[in-house]
């Protein structure tokens, strides 16, 4: 989603939520690893876009909005209205036990990052292309941790498991890569405007003003699909993505809502 300010535009490529990414290593996360905290979800008290995989549309699309990107075309649940307000976190930074958390965040602190292959050099296997990098700024990290980073000279089983899911999201992004290739492909997006309702002082309605705007997938465009073609794409687990994503877009008066409440809760500044 694009915002009204530039200044405020976020996109999947930054890397939010990480402050200081480090390859992890034994040699200097020897004595690390993760402890419990209150509220370890509390960093995306500023991110109002998360990140979403194909695979989670159907866990997605009943607790918020997915829209895609207007500029990498990567799906994202809508969390809030603007940078700084993720309406599904309390004042403490709790998270709404219901909703549902994208891996994009759950994989927290770990980041898996793409090596890069050099000139000449043999192609990685697949799986072992991924470098995993931690986020040393993260308030769950501890010098005397609960989970360990190492036991001995190799990795513990919660860093195993932590790899092993970097992997796996690996996978998810290429399949959501390749689902967006297939929108574009058929050019299914649509640029659609978001705009707030707003009242008059007397309470009649007035013109809604508009913040930002987003891509969907055109249900005109969809349905005006050659059979063959949509036939093709069902077959392909398609068409239950873009139903999630559709059945998604009646939710934004859920975050309008929410939104509402926590701007009147807000203590005005002096």
């Amino acid at each position: 989603m694009t915002t009204a300010g530039a200044g405020d535009q976020q996109t999947l490529g930054q890397i939010l939520f990480y402050r200081q990414l480090e390859p992890l290593s034994q040699e200097r996360h020897r004595g690390l690893g993760v402890s419990q905290v209150a509220n370890p979800f509390s960093f995306l008290a500023e991110t109002h876009l998360v990140p979403l995989t194909v695979d989670e549309f159907g866990l997605a699309a009943v607790c918020y909005p997915i829209i895609f990107d207007t500029e990498t075309k990567s799906p994202l649940a809508v969390m809030g209205l603007r940078p700084g307000m993720n309406v599904f976190l309390g004042a403490d930074g709790s998270l709404d036990p219901e909703v549902y958390l994208p891996a994009f965040a759950r994989r927290y602190p770990f980041l898996p990052i793409m090596a890069q292959q050099q000139p000449g050099q043999q192609p990685a296997p697949e799986g072992e292309r991924v470098l995993v990098c931690i986020d040393r700024a993260a308030k769950m990290i501890s010098t005397t941790p609960e989970l360990p980073f190492f036991e001995g000279e190799q990795p513990s089983r919660f860093t195993q498991d932590a790899i092993q899911f970097c992997k796996e999201f690996d996978v998810l992004g290429k399949r959501t890569s390749e689902f967006n290739q297939l929108m574009q492909q058929h050019d299914l997006f649509e640029l659609t405007p978001l705009a707030l309702p707003r009242a008059k002082p007397d309470g009649t309605p007035d013109e809604p003003v508009k913040v930002g705007e987003y891509l969907r997938i055109s249900e005109q465009k969809l349905n005006a699909l050659p059979k063959e073609t949509y036939l093709e794409l069902r077959d392909r687990g398609v068409s239950a993505v873009i139903h999630a994503h559709l059945l998604s877009l009646g939710l934004w008066p859920k975050i309008l809502s929410r939104a509402a409440r926590i701007q009147a809760s807000t203590p005005l500044s002096n």
